[in-house]
């Protein structure tokens, strides 16, 4: 079975798995008119996008404030899938990254949760922990995980198999299992961000003794820490977010050392009570982190520059932890998808510049949604 068959499986088997999220399928071909089945050509980069956390009513609710190069660009000129059902407890993040990138379900792939008891072994485990592997690009336990508990293939798994190990797969996400269950057993690397006082990108034994000069490079440049140095402030003036509830609302948790959780936010100046580089977690500039790492990646691996297909998996962690800290109502959640979608643009642009249209297939999903605040809804 060659990949294009084996793309075209995967991508028809995620569709099954997925409620209140927002599967899209976007070829450059298709765009252009090249072929009229976007699954059965070769691209030479496949990118594979999860937005941790988010609703499909995200694209219906914002759709009227996006640009017309980032979300809109996907639903318009690609496959977008409106009507996907999870039909497995619990959608967590590891279960659902895990379930997109093998096509199966939790009892199958192993991922039950992102924590659970081990009856085995009678105690209880995290789901890419690995106390075997050591910690790469730092002394922190934080490197000490591999996809071990993942007990299928996936997608990149059979990528690199069917090419003999000549196709480059690498994950990235700000959360380890986010970059590790899609990067699968096989890859090249998967690298995720450990914040505290380092603010850089770390990976794992299971996949390098070191890490490339490229990441050192990046981790070296001051682009993080540029962004703990910011303010975040609504992306337009705060009044047009009619999409969202008022900004000073008793439904949302907030950071440390403010009162109220209203715009603006000084990082700098509440960094040292909420985990100094892992704040940036919890806003829109943890995305394009994650968007500047990507691209890093993209020219210091030469991703789709080969004769075979090369895969990139991102996971965007931050939309995460910003609805579980302000809620699906928040003019904070609104403000990081306005900015979601041109960190999208940003990275379609770039491949349009550097691979080419025509070159490149993209999927955008999520690996679970999210309920209002039952405060809320009881309100």
């Amino acid at each position: 079975m060659n990949f294009n068959k084996i793309l075209k499986m995967k991508a028809y088997l995620l569709v099954g798995l997925f409620f209140l999220t927002a599967p899209l399928l976007f070829s450059q071909n298709a765009a252009n008119g090249q072929s009229d089945n976007i699954l059965a050509t070769k691209p030479k980069l496949v990118i594979g996008i999860v937005v941790d956390q988010m609703r499909y009513d995200y694209l219906t609710r914002f759709y009227h404030r996006y640009g017309e190069g980032g979300f809109k660009r996907m639903m318009n000129e690609g496959f977008h899938f409106k009507n996907n059902h999870f039909n497995y407890i619990p959608t967590y993040t590891g279960p659902g990254h895990a379930s997109v990138y093998t096509g199966t379900y939790p009892a199958i792939h192993g991922v039950i949760a992102n924590d659970w008891y081990d009856k085995k072994i009678k105690q209880s485990v995290y789901c890419v922990q690995d106390d075997e592997v050591r910690s790469v690009g730092t002394e922190h336990k934080a490197g000490k995980m591999s996809p071990h508990r993942m007990k299928t293939t996936s997608i990149t798994d059979e990528l690199r198999l069917h090419t003999q190990q000549k196709s480059k797969v690498i994950g990235i996400s700000l959360k380890d299992r986010g970059a590790i269950l899609p990067a699968g057993h096989s890859a090249n690397a998967a690298y995720w961000f450990h914040g505290k006082e380092e603010g850089k990108w770390i990976s794992s034994s299971f996949y390098m003794e070191e890490l490339p000069q490229w990441v050192t490079e990046f981790n070296r440049s001051g682009i993080v820490t540029s962004y703990l140095n910011e303010t975040w402030n609504t992306l337009y003036p705060i009044e047009t977010y009619t999409e969202s509830g008022p900004d000073l609302s008793p439904f949302e948790d907030k950071f440390k050392g403010v009162e109220n959780s209203v715009f603006p936010y000084n990082l700098k100046a509440l960094a040292t009570d909420n985990g100094n580089y892992d704040i940036i977690r919890e806003t829109p500039f943890g995305n394009d982190i994650t968007t500047d790492f990507a691209i890093a990646a993209i020219e210091g691996e030469s991703l789709g520059k080969n004769n075979t297909t090369d895969f990139l998996a991102i996971s965007y962690s931050s939309p995460d932890y910003i609805g579980h800290t302000f809620g699906v109502n928040s003019v904070e959640v609104q403000d990081n998808y306005l900015r979601l979608d041109k960190d999208i643009e940003r990275l379609l642009t770039y491949l349009d510049a550097n691979l080419g249209k025509g070159n490149y297939t993209v999927f955008l999903t999520a690996d679970h949604g999210v309920t209002h605040n039952p405060r809320f809804l009881q309100s």
